[in-house]
């Protein structure tokens, strides 16, 4: 099935196997690609259609699963004995969701505050990032806590962010080898990236901190402390409070 472009959105919609379509809104990590993407998103959440299962936003696309039994007997009920197949259902309902949507709508962001325990055995890799980048370990901490990130998508790892908004001066490149193990809460630089692992996996960003926070919450309804939208900043943090708040949560 070829994909759809569709010029008023200024999108593509391509399927995903047989119960998923792709909707493509640009191709690189932009704010304003972000936007159509929450939006729509918004909007299927508020106004889901017969057999909608779920919709998982990414940088540049937004992927809609849907049962498509659900959306083939639906589809029988409107349309007698016309055989349309569930894609051509859902994507004609996806183009009609299109002229719902309000660009010129401004989107409320969620703050979430990070505390992070900067350097000493938390942030093995504090001091390649300064050096990489001419600077103190204290300038880095600074740029980095004093930034305001941007949760593009969730991915992964179960609540891992990926956060957009990171300064170019403390910009570093990924580990030219990376750990096998990187423990949960820590915080990392990749690229023009920053991010948080939730969960104690293999991993390759520049370790700069740690959180006592949770971000992978597997007993919440949604399991992840984060969500695209949110707007990420972080709290510096001693060593010595880093422990009294692992005592005071049980993480460890």
């Amino acid at each position: 099935m070829p994909e759809k472009l569709l010029k008023k959105t200024a999108c593509t919609l391509s399927p995903l196997g047989d119960s998923a379509i792709v909707i493509t809104f640009g191709n690189g990590m932009e704010y304003s690609v972000h936007k159509k993407i929450k939006l729509l998103k918004d909007l299927l959440e508020d106004e889901p259609f017969a057999g909608f299962i779920e919709c998982v936003p990414a940088y540049t696309n937004l992927t809609v699963f849907y049962d498509p039994l659900i959306i083939y007997k639906e589809q029988n009920k409107s349309n007698g004995n016309e055989t349309i197949s569930p894609f051509e259902v859902v994507r004609s309902i996806l183009e009609m969701k299109f002229q719902d949507l309000k660009e010129d709508k401004k989107l409320i962001h969620r703050t979430v505050t990070i505390p992070v325990c900067y350097g000493y055995e938390y942030g093995p890799d504090l001091e390649y990032v300064a050096r990489y980048n001419d600077l103190t370990t204290d300038e880095v901490i600074h740029i980095h806590s004093t930034g305001e990130y941007l949760a593009y998508m969730i991915g992964f790892a179960p609540g891992f962010p990926f956060l957009g908004g990171l300064s170019e001066n403390i910009a570093t490149p990924r580990r030219s080898s990376p750990r096998m193990t990187i423990p949960a809460g820590a915080v990392g630089i990749a690229g023009m990236q920053t991010g948080v692992y939730p969960i104690s996996t293999p991993g390759g960003w520049q370790l700069i901190g740690q959180t006592p926070t949770k971000l992978f919450l597997p007993n919440v309804n949604p399991p992840s402390l984060l969500q695209a939208g949110d707007i990420v900043k972080f709290h510096p943090i001693t060593d010595q409070e880093y422990k009294e708040m692992i005592l005071k949560e049980g993480v460890q």
